[in-house]
């Protein structure tokens, strides 16, 4: 059974991000973005499930949306408004029907990176 997860490490704090709201949509034929769900990460950066599982997982193009910006800003980090990244959208395939896709983002204020991990 395929699977979605993530998590988020604050790599300006040195800890995982807690309280990032995510969420998830899928790309449609148009380009559109389809509004699926909503989470937050808990206290280990990542969410208490995964996202997508059992009969929500389908295979398709979807799109992370972190609301980076509204972290960073609830924990004082000094931030210039516009804030440089506010909310940082991954956009991925899914293509194998039983895979795990882990999707983590590594964020500061300044800067993200993302890979497919385990």
């Amino acid at each position: 059974m395929g699977r979605l997860s993530t998590h988020v490490l604050d790599i300006h704090g040195g800890h995982p991000a807690q309280g990032v709201a995510i969420e998830l949509g899928r790309i449609g034929t148009s380009g559109s973005f389809e509004l699926i769900k909503t989470v937050t990460t808990n206290s280990d950066g990542r969410t208490d499930a995964p996202i997508l599982t059992g009969e929500d997982y389908k295979p398709g193009t979807y799109e992370l949306r972190f609301h980076i910006g509204d972290y960073f800003r609830a924990r004082s980090a000094k931030l210039n408004e516009p804030a440089f990244l506010d909310i940082v959208p991954i956009r991925f395939g899914m293509s194998e029907p039983d895979g795990h896709y882990h999707v983590p983002l590594l964020a500061s204020p300044w800067a993200y990176s993302t890979y497919r991990g385990s």
